[in-house]
């Protein structure tokens, strides 16, 4: 139903986590150490696997634009956030609402979709390993690692356009702490039925296609790991696999809960909590799901250490 008396909105405010004052210090301490947790532990992941030939894998290659894509992911939301946690007033620009949207969406769909070539390459690697040379070399790795941003960006760039068709009249209070598809609905003033059902179904179907991706490849790879004469081949193949796994739980579950709901007070609350785990705890815990389980980043990380220890 459209609203009356429209007066075109020119910014928005946040509500954030909390109205609660005594309680912006404390989180602004809190998110700026997993901020910095974050940004240390994918700038180093990328670093060492530039530095050490050994890294130089497709795993590899994939598990740093992963980290890269996190950084981005999380540095989209968190110095705005971190600013607002310190100011009395938390406001956004309309336009700076639309970039933050639109960046926050396309890296998201980028994210998960890295994750679903990684499911691939780890297929290639224990299913076929006489063809993983052949098959997996820079040119396909570069394509494969393409893709995810090429069709995560169009897709952000469409659901941007989708809200930017919407009116927003007032009130200009989004009831989160960056701006959301769910927050952002509720506030418009035309009717959200086209823009809703676009939400649903591009996060329904790249939510559910790339997951069954994952999943098929894991049927698979499971099957060729039982298969496995050696305990140590078994062990190692469950060990890559296992921190693969472990990432994709974490974020894949948290998206789940957040999108495929209906927009409303209620969701926007929940969603809340829900958007703290996929915004910054995956993208801080991945790099120590990958190294502390991985034989080759540690070793590489020894070797750094060993390097700037014999300098001094």
């Amino acid at each position: 139903m459209l609203k009356k008396n429209h007066t075109t909105v020119t910014e928005f405010i946040f509500l954030g986590l909390t109205d609660r004052a005594e309680l912006q210090p404390v989180l602004f301490v809190v998110f700026l150490l997993v901020y910095l947790i974050t940004v240390i532990g994918n700038v180093t992941m990328i670093c060492l696997i530039r530095s050490d030939s050994k890294l130089h894998t497709p795993m590899y290659f994939f598990l740093s634009h992963l980290s890269f894509v996190d950084l981005c992911y999380a540095t989209t939301v968190t110095p705005q956030m971190l600013v607002n946690f310190l100011s009395k007033r938390k406001t956004i620009s309309f336009i700076g609402c639309f970039i933050q949207f639109n960046f926050f969406i396309s890296l998201g769909i980028t994210d998960y979709y890295m994750l679903t070539v990684m499911a691939y390459d780890r297929y290639m690697a224990i299913c076929k390993p006489l063809l993983y040379a052949s098959k997996m070399s820079m040119r396909v790795c570069l394509c494969l690692v393409a893709a995810p941003y090429i069709y995560g960006f169009a897709n952000g760039l469409v659901q941007t356009i989708l809200m930017l068709r919407l009116t927003f009249c007032g009130p200009n209070e989004i009831n989160h702490f960056y701006c959301a598809d769910p927050p952002l609905m509720v506030l418009a003033c035309s009717d959200t039925y086209v823009k809703e059902t676009a939400m649903f179904v591009v996060a329904g179907s790249n939510l559910s296609c790339s997951l069954t991706i994952i999943l098929i490849s894991y049927i698979f790879i499971f099957t060729a790991i039982l298969r496995m004469r050696s305990a140590e081949g078994r062990r190692k193949a469950f060990s890559t696999c296992g921190s693969h796994l472990t990432a994709v739980t974490v974020f894949y579950g948290t998206l789940f809960c957040m999108y495929l709901r209906p927009p409303s007070e209620t969701s926007v609350e929940q969603g809340k909590i829900v958007a703290v785990f996929y915004i910054f705890v995956s993208p801080m815990l991945n790099p120590f799901i990958y190294s502390l389980r991985n034989k080759d980043v540690k070793s590489a990380i020894k070797k750094i250490m060993q390097k700037e220890w014999l300098i001094k």
